[in-house]
Order: structure tokens, then C-alpha cells, then sequence
């Protein structure tokens, strides 16, 4: 399913999800990064979807980044000219070669089974070279999960301008998805206003389940506790360390 947030909202995105809104992570995300084992110089971010946080990141790593969705792989190829850019799904895409680091935003999320996240694991293995390093960076694990909702949007130089409300549920707190309701209100250049609802299903995996998968797969696992200095709980991101001796392909 093509998912209209990542599609026709695409070109929106900086009005939705600002670039500077990213700076804080993305500074704790290099910080994370510059603690592998082998240093990290080359990175491959998969779900870079508009490329926010590539623009904090690519001053300091040479980032390759993967994306889904066209039209968000568009977005970040105007914010990020000089990096290059695939599209692919993080469960099966190969680009036949490794990094020294692979990142996976909030894109991972999307990983609503087991298996789909066994094969993120995967890809993110097969494109780490031992001794590198994976991040996933989740919005929410199934033991803190709260349902919460947020609001936000901003207005152009042009005219336009986008308002949002998300709210964040759990339909069946006994499985692995939760789900993330939104509603867009839109304005034109020419003051046109339109709108638009979309649900998201998300995986929401307990920290146990990550640490067991990323085990299964081949990495050393670990958590890594967020730091920042938003209004909210931090969130716990996890790591997997590819084993310097382990040179499978």
C-alpha cells in the first residue's frame, strides 16, 4: 500500500517536519556512531525518507541513503545534491557492498511482524562490515508505549501552508502494531484549502524481541538510552555490533 503521507505529501515535508527540527538527534545519532568499534566514515542510512537527518549528518559521514518512496527520495535529492540516493525496501534491498555504519530512523516503525524486522536486521547486516556498527532508532517499544497525539505545521514564504494533528493508539495491546492516526489540513498558493486522514500501522516490538532479533541475525546487541532535551520520555534505541572475526558476505 502506497502510503499518501510519503506520496503526494511529499513535497510538503519541510512544512510538516522541518530539517532543523532534526538537529538534536542527529547530533546524538554521530555521537552513537563515533563510539563503534571501526571507525565510521562511510554510512548507510536506510528510510532516509526526505533527508533530514542527512543534512546534520553529511558534514561529518559519507552517507548513502535508501528510501521506499520516490517522491520523498526527491525531496532529499534537492536538500542533498551531492549525496546518492536508491530507492529500495529496507527488507530486501542490496547494494552490493558494505559501510562502516547503517542507520535506520523512525522509518523502521514500519516493521510491523518478526519477520519484517528480522529482514531490516538483515539487509543492515549485509551491508556492515565487521567491526562496523547498526542503529536502529524506533519511536516506541511495547513496554512504554503511551498512547499520545501531537499537532504541528508550518506556512511558506509562497503562501502554502499545512496543519497536522497525529494521535497514537494501541488497538490490541496484545500484538506487535500499534497505530498512528493523521489528519492534514492543506493550503494552496492560490488559498485553496483541502484535507485528508491517513492510518498508519506501526510495529511496536518489546525491547526483549529487539535485542533476540538482532542476536539472531549476527550482531552483538545492546540499547543505548536517548538523550535529549524535548518535553517527553527518551526513547531506547538499539545497536548491534558486527563482529570484528565474522567475515560472512
Amino acid at each position: 500500500m502506497t502510503l499518501r503521507f510519503y506520496s503526494e505529501l511529499a513535497p510538503w515535508w519541510p512544512l510538516i517536519s522541518p530539517p532543523e527540527e532534526y538537529a538534536e538527534e542527529a547530533t546524538f545519532i554521530a555521537s552513537v556512531l563515533r563510539h563503534a568499534e571501526r571507525p565510521v566514515h562511510q554510512v548507510l542510512e536506510l528510510g532516509s525518507g526526505g533527508g533530514h537527518n542527512a543534512v546534520h549528518l553529511k558534514s561529518e559521514f559519507e552517507l548513502t541513503l535508501v528510501d521506499l518512496s520516490p517522491e520523498m527520495l526527491a525531496m532529499s535529492r534537492q536538500l542533498n545534491p551531492e549525496l546518492e540516493h536508491h530507492q529500495g525496501d529496507m527488507r530486501t534491498v542490496r547494494l552490493g557492498r558494505d559501510f562502516d555504519a547503517v542507520f535506520s530512523h523512525d522509518a523502521v516503525d514500519y516493521m510491523t511482524t518478526e519477520d519484517d524486522l528480522r529482514a531490516a536486521m538483515a539487509t543492515a547486516y549485509a551491508h556492515c562490515r565487521p567491526g562496523g556498527l547498526a542503529l536502529f532508532t524506533p519511536d516506541d517499544i511495547r513496554e512504554t508505549f503511551r498512547g499520545s497525539d501531537d499537532h504541528g505545521g508550518f506556512d511558506s514564504v509562497d503562501g502554502r501552508g499545512i496543519r497536522f494533528l497525529e494521535w497514537s493508539w494501541d488497538p490490541d495491546p496484545d500484538d506487535s502494531v500499534v497505530r498512528t492516526e493523521y489528519a492534514f489540513v492543506v493550503r494552496e498558493i492560490d488559498g485553496t484549502i483541502s484535507s485528508l486522514h491517513e492510518s498508519h500501522d506501526l510495529g511496536c516490538f518489546s525491547s526483549e524481541d529487539w535485542l533476540r532479533l538482532l542476536i539472531e541475525t549476527g550482531f552483538e546487541a545492546g540499547t543505548i538510552t536517548e538523550v535529549t532535551s524535548e518535553n517527553r520520555a527518551p526513547r531506547q534505541f538499539f545497536v548491534g555490533g558486527r563482529p570484528f572475526n565474522d567475515d560472512r558476505g
